[in-house]
């Protein structure tokens, strides 16, 4: 779910940029960092479930 949020992250920086948009806060600058952010938990392993299926032993 992080690395989708990082995905459009980037994709909203690039078109920020691409577009010379840049509100009170939000600039591309800020996008891609958040980008980087959320792609670094990814990484990390942050949210990822590792209960999932498991097979039960006989």
């Amino acid at each position: 779910m992080l690395a989708i949020i990082a995905a459009v992250l980037f994709g909203l920086a690039l078109i920020f940029e691409l577009a010379g948009i840049s509100l009170n806060i939000i600039t591309s600058q800020v996008l891609v960092v958040g980008g980087l952010l959320c792609l670094a938990l990814h990484l990390a392993g942050v949210g990822a479930t590792t209960s999932g299926w498991r097979r039960a032993r006989r």
